[in-house]
C-alpha cells in the first residue's frame, strides 16, 4: 500500500488513495503503529472503540460537513443527523469538521453537549471528526463539502474545501457576509472548476410549488410568502438572536424568501421599481446581545416589491411568529383566495414524530425536514453523476439574492424610522 497521509491532530483514521484499504492509527506512549486492515465491503473496523469506519460506497458522494454547531441548535448538526440516519441515499457523511467546539469553544457553553454527541456518533456510525479541513486525507470518492459554519467564515472555508479536493460545494445561506465576498467566492470556484450549489430549501418546498401553481390560475393574483420563527418575544431572546445572526434578518431568516423572488419573480436590484414596507405590521429594535454589544434588526417585517417588468410580490417574516411558514394568493381585489402551509396536514404527523425524537431541537428543523433531505440528496447525486440538480439554486442566484438583501435593508430601515 501507498505511504500513509499526514495525520492531523483530531483525525485518527486515514485511507489509502485507493478504495481497497483503510489505515488506522494506534498510539502507545510515543510509539505509533500503522495497522493495515483489508476492506472489501467499503467498511473497516478501527481500533478506536472498535467502531465502523465509514466511507462512501459506489454511487455515493463522500461528504464533509464543515461547521456542525451545537447539537439540537445548529443547522449543521441537523444536516448530520439526516445523513447519519441514511435519509440521503447518495450522501455518505464520512467527516465532520468542527473548528469551534473542537477548538476554543470546547470548554464553553455547549461544549460538553457536543463532546457527548461526538462520542456517540463516532461509536455508532464511525464518522470521523476533525478540527480542520487540513486534517483530512485526499478524497477517495467524489467529494462534496457541505459548509454550514458562521457566515463570516464561509469565504475561507470555501477556499479550503476547494484546496482539499471538493468536486462540489453545498453552501448554506446566505453564502457570505457581503455581495463582494460572494462574487469573489463564485469566481474562485469557477476558476477551479468546482460547482457551488446553495441550501435554499424553500425553492423545492411543496407549499411554494402549490402556491405558484394556484396563482397562475387567478387573473391579477398577488402572492405573499410568510416565514416564522419561534423565538420568545423578549429582549433577552431577541438580543441573542440578533447577535448570533448579526448579518441581519434579510440576510438570514428572510433570505430564503428573497431567493424565491430572485428565482421565480425576476426580482433583481436592477429590476426593482419600488419597495414598500407595511408599517403597521413591521417592527425594528435595537437590543443588547449576550456580549453586551447592541444590534439593530427587524424582529418582524413585511414589504411589497414591484418590478419594472410588471411583477408584484410580498414577503412577511416574524422572528416570534411561531413555527409555520406559508404562502397566500390574493385576487385582483385583494381578497385572499388560497393559503398553503408548511407543514401541511400530510406532514404534521411526521413533525410530531421528530418532536418526540428530538424534544429540545429547534422547531423549524422539523417543519422543513423533507426539504432539507431533498436538497442534500439532489446535490449529492449531482456530485456523483453530474446530472442537473433540479430546482437547486446556484451561487449565481445567491449573488442576486444577497444583492437584493443589501439593497432592501437600508430602504426598509429608513421607512420604519
Amino acid at each position: 500500500p501507498k505511504a500513509p497521509f499526514r495525520l492531523g491532530p483530531r483525525l485518527l483514521t486515514m485511507f489509502s488513495a485507493g478504495r481497497a484499504a483503510a489505515f488506522t492509527v494506534s498510539r502507545t506512549g510515543s510509539k505509533t503503529a500503522f495497522l493495515n486492515a483489508a476492506s472489501t465491503t467499503k467498511r473497516s473496523v478501527g481500533t478506536f472503540g472498535k467502531t465502523m469506519t465509514m466511507y462512501a460506497e459506489e454511487g455515493q458522494a463522500e461528504v464533509i460537513l464543515v461547521g456542525c454547531g451545537a447539537p439540537n441548535r445548529g443547522m449543521g448538526w441537523y444536516h448530520a443527523v439526516q445523513m447519519l440516519d441514511k435519509q440521503c441515499p447518495s450522501a455518505s457523511l464520512d467527516y465532520i469538521v468542527e473548528p469551534w467546539f473542537m477548538g476554543a469553544g470546547g470548554d464553553g457553553p455547549g461544549g460538553d453537549d457536543f463532546k457527548s454527541w461526538q462520542a456517540e456518533s463516532e461509536a455508532k456510525y464511525g464518522v470521523k471528526f476533525a478540527l480542520s479541513l487540513d486534517d483530512l486525507p485526499p478524497p477517495s470518492a467524489p467529494r462534496l463539502a457541505l459548509i454550514s459554519g458562521r457566515t463570516a467564515d464561509n469565504p475561507r472555508l470555501l477556499s479550503e474545501a476547494i484546496k482539499h479536493g471538493s468536486k462540489c460545494i453545498y453552501l448554506e445561506k446566505p453564502g457570505a457576509p457581503t455581495v463582494a465576498e460572494l462574487e469573489a467566492m463564485a469566481a474562485e470556484a469557477e476558476g477551479a472548476g468546482v460547482e457551488v450549489l446553495m441550501g435554499y430549501n424553500k425553492n423545492v418546498c411543496k407549499y411554494v410549488r402549490k402556491t405558484r401553481e394556484f396563482a397562475e390560475t387567478v387573473p391579477g393574483s398577488h402572492v405573499t410568502f410568510v416565514s416564522n420563527n419561534a423565538y420568545e418575544n423578549t429582549p433577552e431572546s431577541l438580543g441573542e438572536c440578533f447577535e448570533r445572526n448579526a448579518e441581519g434578518m434579510l440576510k438570514n431568516m428572510a433570505i430564503h424568501e428573497l431567493a424565491l423572488l430572485a428565482s421565480f419573480y425576476d426580482v433583481t436590484v436592477d429590476n426593482i421599481e419600488s419597495v414598500t414596507a407595511d408599517k403597521e405590521f413591521s417592527s425594528m429594535q435595537t437590543l443588547p446581545g449576550p456580549s453586551g454589544k447592541e444590534f439593530t434588526d427587524f424582529d418582524k417585517i413585511k414589504f411589497t416589491i414591484k418590478t419594472k417588468t410588471g411583477n408584484e410580490v410580498s414577503v412577511q417574516a416574524d422572528r416570534c411568529g411561531g413555527t409555520d411558514s406559508f404562502a397566500t394568493v390574493s385576487d385582483k381585489d385583494g381578497e385572499e383566495v388560497f393559503r398553503y402551509y408548511m407543514p401541511d396536514e400530510e406532514d404534521k404527523e411526521h413533525v410530531k414524530e421528530l418532536e418526540a425524537k428530538y424534544p429540545t431541537a429547534m422547531p423549524y428543523f422539523f417543519t422543513q425536514d423533507p426539504d432539507y433531505i431533498t436538497v442534500k440528496e439532489r446535490v449529492a447525486k449531482h456530485t456523483v453523476d453530474g446530472k442537473p440538480a433540479e430546482g437547486i439554486a446556484t451561487i449565481g442566484i445567491a449573488v442576486e439574492t444577497l444583492k437584493v438583501a443589501e439593497y432592501l435593508t437600508p430602504i426598509l430601515q429608513e421607512q420604519l424610522k
